[in-house]
């Protein structure tokens, strides 16, 4: 084969690879954002009620609580 045509081909496989894995690296740009669209209508949906609030609020104070008394190497 002639040096050009060996370029020629090898240009072209690396230009096709490239495409390939645009195309493949595009596909789960477009999945990923997908389901973080389906995420964000799950939580626009989910009415949460106040007193499910304050649980949730008392409960992240709890493991907030525990996460200090682990730092500061006191056992509960």
């Amino acid at each position: 084969m002639s040096e050009p045509l060996t370029l020629m081909t090898l240009a072209s496989f690396g230009l096709t690879a490239l495409g390939i894995a645009l195309f493949a690296s595009l596909k789960g740009w477009q999945g990923w954002l997908d389901l973080k669209r389906l995420e964000l209508a799950g939580l626009q949906r989910e009415g949460r009620s106040p007193a499910m609030e304050r649980i949730e609020i008392a409960d992240l104070k709890e493991r907030i609580r525990k996460l200090e008394s682990i730092a500061a190497c006191v056992d509960l």
